[in-house]
């Protein structure tokens, strides 16, 4: 037996847990809050946040420590390893209009799907150097290369060695590496920051980053996303719906998936597997926009759903409410539709709110099972997967049985599972490509049973207004 720790770097805070190599427990855990900032920010407020979380020898002890951080954020350092600005992170809108010049100087979306994968956007890496490089050209000048927070975290663990790191889920959503081929497309980044520029070394996910000057074994580390899937033990034919208040669902496939409309994100996770992800851009804040029209908070509104029937007696939200992604509608707005007498009450608009939001879901699940994805459960996650209303609905619409997990530092723990994982292939007990088994997450399941038919009825309603109102959200030919 030995203890391994995972720490989880995100946006808000930095978390830490302490777990038994073999079983998974949770031993201790510690937490620190990051500075409010926007969306520059000094890296070495997430050093201090570590040494905060961290305090009072809660890893004493530790043979070996995984870091899984925030996704899309950006450092850039100049030839002798030197921040040229304060890091770029993930929520950045500034580089909008840079991610759509970079769209059409490769030849459009499918150009992009098909060299690493994904479709330019925001918060992407590669994105964020086409802004500095139009926004910001001196400190562009002096970029020689760029790491992603989990990648900087670990080369300032390991004593800023001459060798840079990162794993391929990190590197599968810089828009700059390929999930399919499992290379760089060094190009890519020349073109959005307009020379050559380093990039980390992708090692494999049982490999070791290397060993802190004391001797601890650093993990490869990876991003949240992955890192919350592989602390869940998420598997082939397992589905994640995050409810955020845009949301996001993924799931474990054995391939990459190249989508030319680039409405599939092609990750890989922190196994070996891949992770293709499809975006919503509305769904708790749809849930959030009916309670405050009704006057009450999420657990009012869930109380008030649960009143309604299915089918909210005919009504339908679109829940588009900041225009949406999947389907491809930038411009839409949000529609409610079939309203009569019978249907203008409190609990049926409430209930119209969760089947919209769901039915929003389930059309991006749908998309990664029309590409031959097997989902045989859905992991929720977020605090409305908690909602009665949430639970109630979500099995027959989403078409499968659903997972709750308890709340717990997921990413900490799949950063913990990873570092377990480094540390017994050094010592010879573990595979490369075999993780430790650590038990699943406890959870509540919830079956469709009979409310099966009664979903697809609900998604049948919610479709036939979605394609009247947005014939082209999914190619529909009116015509047809």
């Amino acid at each position: 037996m030995g203890i391994v720790a995972g720490l989880d770097s995100s946006s808000e805070s930095t978390r830490v847990v302490v777990c038994d190599t073999d079983t998974g427990a949770v031993l201790k855990q510690g937490y620190a809050p990051h500075p409010a900032t926007g969306v520059d920010v000094d890296p070495q407020a997430w050093l201090l946040s570590l040494g905060e979380a961290a305090d009072g020898g809660l890893l004493e002890g530790v043979q070996a420590i995984g870091v899984s951080a925030q996704q899309n954020g950006l450092l850039v350092l100049d030839a002798g390893g030197v921040l040229v600005r304060p890091a770029m992170l993930g929520n950045d809108k500034r580089a909008q209009t840079a991610a759509a010049d970079l769209v059409d100087a490769l030849g459009g979306r499918p150009a992009w799907a098909e060299a690493v994968g994904s479709v330019p956007h925001a918060g992407q890496a590669v994105a964020k150097l086409r802004w500095l490089a139009r926004a910001e050209p001196e400190a562009a000048r002096r970029a020689a290369e760029v790491l992603q927070p989990h990648d900087w975290l670990v080369w300032q663990l390991l004593g800023r060695p001459g060798r840079r790191t990162t794993d391929r889920g990190a590197a599968s959503g810089t828009g700059y590496w390929s999930a399919a081929s499992g290379q760089y497309r060094p190009d890519l980044a020349e073109l959005a920051l307009g020379h050559p520029v380093r990039l980390p070394e992708v090692i494999a996910p049982a490999e070791p980053a290397g060993h802190t000057p004391e001797g601890l074994l650093i993990s490869a580390g990876t991003g949240e996303t992955m890192a919350a899937a592989f602390g869940l033990g998420v598997s082939l034919g397992d589905a994640v719906v995050s409810l955020g208040a845009s949301g996001s669902v993924f799931a474990v496939h054995h391939e990459a998936l190249a989508d030319p409309t680039g409405t599939i994100t092609s990750y890989a996770d922190a196994t070996g597997m891949h992770l293709p992800v499809v975006h919503t851009l509305n769904a708790v804040r749809a849930l959030r926009g009916t309670a405050e029209l009704l006057g009450t908070d999420l657990e009012g509104l869930s109380e008030l759903a649960v009143k309604s029937t299915p089918g909210s007696h005919g009504l339908v939200l679109l829940p588009y409410l900041e225009g949406e992604r999947t389907p491809h509608l930038p411009h839409a707005a949000g529609t409610l539709s079939g309203l009569r007498r019978e249907s203008m009450k409190p609990e049926h608009l409430a209930r119209a709110s969760f089947e919209g939001m769901l039915c929003g879901l389930a059309d991006a699940l749908d998309v990664l099972r029309g590409r031959g994805v097997e989902v045989r459960r859905v992991f929720l996650l977020g605090p409305a997967a908690g909602l009665p209303a949430v639970q109630a609905i979500a099995p027959s619409l989403l078409g499968a049985q659903i997972v709750v997990p308890e709340p717990a530092d997921y990413a900490a723990i799949g950063a913990a599972r990873q570092a377990a994982w480094a540390l017994g292939v050094a010592h010879g007990t573990l595979a490369p490509h075999t993780p430790p088994h650590w038990p699943a997450a406890a959870s509540q399941v919830f079956e469709p049973g009979d409310e099966l038919t009664v979903g697809q009825s609900v998604r049948q309603q919610f479709g036939t207004v979605r394609d009247q109102i947005h014939p082209e959200a999914f190619g529909w030919n009116p015509n047809a």
